[in-house]
């Protein structure tokens, strides 16, 4: 924890208090239902298991992956898991922005209060982001006893359970096939950071180069992440709309970061497209009205809840975020139809047989890098 003059740059207490305390109520159930959504969703992620890696061929059945613990949570319990690899990811960018805070002469208001502040703006935009998350492959936030991890720096898998009961009931689908679906994608990431050794390695340094390079003012972050509440509590008068139309990450760019961003983004659709493709493929033979749920899944997607959605999607870089699932899952599907499953899983051979942004928009040109110029 970075803390200048005795304050802390952000007080990650405060920012899980807050989010607990704003976040929206779960679905109505009662004590026996959830414990039944508990059990299920803990069966379907360990059925999942053999779905996913018999049909992505990614782990020899001679190679047991490292043990990764299911855990199925509630909306705090989300919140507090990725409090904790906030804190993990974020030592750079709050070192530097520590270093800058104790050299400005406004230090003394900012170290009073810029920590709790700034707790309470990231508090808010937890409690949003709480009650949307279905699932979460859990990468780099370490183990607590209210929540393990892999040995040696694994994950974890998160379930929500709250939302995935939301989210079925408004859909009005099979809850049980729902549910078998939404774990086939979560198993997916686990199945991709379990059978790709240097995929995780490779991801935090690209992350921690991009925190590396941001040179921000701590006062223009923090009215950014006053902008997203102000947003959550409808503050914003009515037709007013963000001039700059710019997300919290496009706002600290830097030209290297710009780079930096380009191949986070390429590797994130790889990851969020192979999941959807891998979902949608196992899902005709063990989740019977698979093309009901992935209709209605899309139109929700597209359409989103309401104009506050909207604008917040937008402050944070969630409409990207869909982007990725989009253009991902069209990436791996055109390559597969030109080089068949083992062929594309060559893309996991090391970070320099992964994709592109362009080539994510373009996987012939992968297919012509990576195989032909092989052959």
């Amino acid at each position: 924890m970075t803390r200048i003059g005795g304050a802390e740059m952000v007080d990650w207490n405060l920012a899980v208090a807050t989010a607990i305390r704003f976040v929206r109520p779960g679905p109505d159930v009662s004590k026996d239902e959830a414990r039944e959504v508990v059990a299920e969703l803990r069966r379907h992620a360990k059925a999942s298991e053999e779905h996913v890696r018999g049909y992505t061929r990614m782990i020899p059945e001679s190679h047991r992956p490292e043990d990764t613990p299911i855990l199925v949570v509630d909306r705090a319990g989300w919140v507090k898991a990725n409090v904790e690899g906030f804190r993990e990811l974020l030592k750079p960018l709050l070192e530097k922005m520590g270093d800058r805070r104790a050299a400005s002469p406004a230090n003394a208001v900012l170290g009073a209060l810029g920590g709790k502040v700034t707790g309470v703006e990231l508090g808010m935009l937890l409690s949003f982001l709480a009650s949307r998350v279905l699932g979460q492959y859990e990468m780099f936030a370490p183990a607590t006893r209210e929540m393990p991890a892999g040995a040696d720096g694994g994950g974890r898998l998160l379930l929500v359970a709250p939302n995935i009961v939301h989210v079925e009931r408004e859909l009005d689908v099979d809850p049980h096939d729902f549910r078998l679906w939404v774990c086939l994608h979560e198993e997916t990431h686990r199945t991709q950071f379990t059978g790709v050794p240097w995929l995780r390695d490779h991801l935090q340094g690209e992350i921690q180069a991009f925190l590396g390079e941001t040179d921000v003012d701590p006062m223009t972050l923090l009215e950014r992440f006053r902008e997203a509440a102000q947003s959550l509590a409808g503050a914003r008068p009515e037709g007013e709309e963000d001039e700059s139309g710019r997300s919290l990450v496009e706002l600290v760019q830097t030209p290297a970061q710009r780079e930096i961003l380009g191949r986070l983004t390429a590797v994130m659709s790889l990851l969020e497209g192979h999941a959807d493709y891998v979902m949608d493929g196992v899902g005709p033979d063990v989740v019977p009205s698979v093309a009901e749920i992935r209709e209605k899944f899309q139109q929700r997607r597209a359409r989103g809840a309401s104009r506050l959605d909207l604008a917040l999607r937008k402050l944070l870089g969630l409409d990207a975020k869909l982007r990725q699932y989009r253009d991902g899952e069209r990436f791996v599907r055109a390559v597969v139809e030109e080089v068949g499953m083992d062929g594309f899983n060559r893309v996991w051979t090391s970070p320099n047989t992964l994709p592109t942004k362009a080539e994510i928009a373009k996987p012939a040109d992968w297919v012509a890098r990576v195989h032909r110029r092989a052959e």
